[in-house]
């Protein structure tokens, strides 16, 4: 199941500054949904309503960042491969622009989440002896993920444990300009990575009072269909303000492991996590 690939390298130079910007891209804004328990907060019953069947279906749209650091290595045409190590600040030093959300419906018995990512960093520097040649690269990272999830039965109040399996979607673009000083000389390139992977996983929701809460989620995939290695985790602590709106903090990572041809990618993305909350 590899996505559609196509890509052209370019000069060694302008390369190396684009794998580390590459790296940077990879270590945007990423999350997980804010699974927050929807039974927490009591609703006063309405007697008008009493007459009509509920739908046991609930909903949730989630607003989230993720700060994140990158370490791993990142390699093209089968050179070696060139070391990834971005903290927060440099990924936030290079970020134009992210859009993150989710979507999470669940009733007592099922669970379907929906995730998408979307990050742009761009990034300018300088070569030779002179600084006569000028680089300018600018990259792009989408993500998106679905899972489905079934709740076990496992008989505990006020905590629901579901196991999951879906898809992953990473797509990594570069867009690379290179000039030189002083010369009629210009020189562009671009490259596009992407592929999609098979996940299984576990989602666990636990309402600790009527509004305090933990949320933890894992999956593993990839299996050597899009990647050879894929896995991500989170936990974070949340709160209820009101019967609609929600927050939480923590912790999330992302890890993939992906070769095609020439070009490879291992790199680990970590970092904690802020996330808003709207239920209805």
């Amino acid at each position: 199941m590899d996505g559609t690939s196509h890509r052209r390298f370019f000069s060694p130079a302008a390369g190396a500054l684009a794998l580390a910007l590459a790296g940077l891209v990879a270590a945007g804004p990423a999350g997980a949904a804010d699974l927050s328990n929807p039974a927490a907060i009591p609703v006063k019953a309405d007697p008008a309503a009493a007459a009509a069947p509920a739908s046991d279906w609930r909903f949730q749209l989630t607003l989230y960042g993720w700060l994140t650091g990158l370490n791993g290595d990142i390699g093209v045409r089968d050179r070696p491969t060139v070391p990834l190590d971005a903290s927060i600040s440099d990924v936030l030093k290079n970020l134009d622009g992210a859009v993150m959300g989710s979507f999470l419906a669940q009733n007592s018995q099922w669970l379907f989440i929906a995730d998408l990512v979307l990050a742009q960093l761009s990034h300018d520097d300088t070569f030779g002896r002179r600084g006569e040649l000028n680089a300018d690269a600018t990259l792009t990272q989408t993500i998106a993920t679905g899972a489905v999830g079934y709740k076990l039965p496992i008989g505990v109040a006020n905590l629901d444990l579901a196991v999951t399996a879906g898809l992953r979607y990473v797509q990594l673009s570069t867009d690379l300009d290179v000039t030189l000083s002083g010369h009629d000389f210009a020189w562009s390139r671009s490259d596009s990575e992407q592929w999609v992977d098979p996940t299984v996983g576990f989602v666990l929701q636990w309402a600790i009072t009527d509004r305090w809460y933990l949320n933890a989620m894992a999956d593993i995939g990839g299996f050597g269909v899009g990647s050879q290695l894929s896995s991500t985790g989170y936990v974070g602590v949340g709160y209820l303000w009101t019967t609609s709106i929600s927050t939480a903090i923590g912790y999330r990572y992302l890890y993939e492991d992906y070769e095609n041809g020439g070009f490879r990618y291992n790199a680990t993305m970590h970092g904690p996590t802020v996330n808003l909350g709207w239920r209805f």
